[in-house]
């Protein structure tokens, strides 16, 4: 969306009065981008199948372009089959996301929805597992949950917020939440690192149950 830099001083054609405006090339490019963002819009009519796509990552409310870039590009090489945005996460097309995605925005399925929530009971009802990656009083340990095997496909792990996490509305919803241990004086990672570490965790061992089931 553009910002107030893009307003050019004018004169109202009716009144005369001076205004400010868009030019007449940042309203068609508004368009153009309201439009593509049209194909990605979650309904009720959005084809998923949890054969076709195992894991699906849900990005609630991350505030921060280059994250969403970063996690768009680990996405792509950790195998997610779809991302779904949510709330304030921004969207392609945005030349912040393309810097750290590095294009992958265009080989991963994506999808954009208001309201978490609106994307999560849908995943509910299909049989997908939702798994959100948050520390509370409530939450395992991420290698806890992997060594008891209690994350199994079809899943959907979600991330949130940069400061404030998940919101308590998707929490309530989740059938495990799990935390990574931090050793160190911090309580948590930025949330495009996370994502990649737990994301590369949870493959790897689903991967190995796959393999050698009778060895886990």
């Amino acid at each position: 969306m553009p910002d107030d830099d893009s307003l050019v001083a004018a004169h109202c054609a009716v009144c005369v009065k001076p205004m400010l405006c868009r030019p007449l090339a940042v309203i068609t490019k508004m368009e153009e981008r309201a439009e593509r963002l049209s194909a990605h819009v979650f309904t009720s009519k959005t084809v998923l199948s949890p054969l076709k796509e195992p894991f699906i990552v849900l990005a609630e409310d991350i505030r921060s372009l280059w994250n969403v870039g970063s996690i768009f590009r680990t996405a792509d090489g950790v195998g997610v089959s779809r991302l779904v945005l949510c709330g304030i996460t921004g969207n392609p097309p945005r030349k912040e996301i393309a810097k750290t995605s590095l294009g992958a925005e265009d080989t991963i399925p994506w999808n954009y929805v208001p309201s978490a929530l609106d994307a999560l009971l849908p995943l509910k009802k299909l049989g997908y597992q939702i798994v959100g990656l948050e520390r509370n009083q409530s939450s395992k340990s991420l290698s806890e949950l992997l060594s008891a095997s209690q994350i199994k496909i079809p899943f959907c792990l979600i991330v949130g917020n940069e400061v404030t996490g998940l919101s308590p509305e998707v929490v309530q919803h989740c059938d495990i939440v799990t935390h990574l241990p931090m050793r160190g004086m911090k309580e948590s990672l930025n949330v495009a690192v996370a994502f990649g570490i737990a994301a590369y965790a949870i493959t790897e061992r689903i991967d190995a149950q796959a393999l050698c089931p009778t060895r886990i």
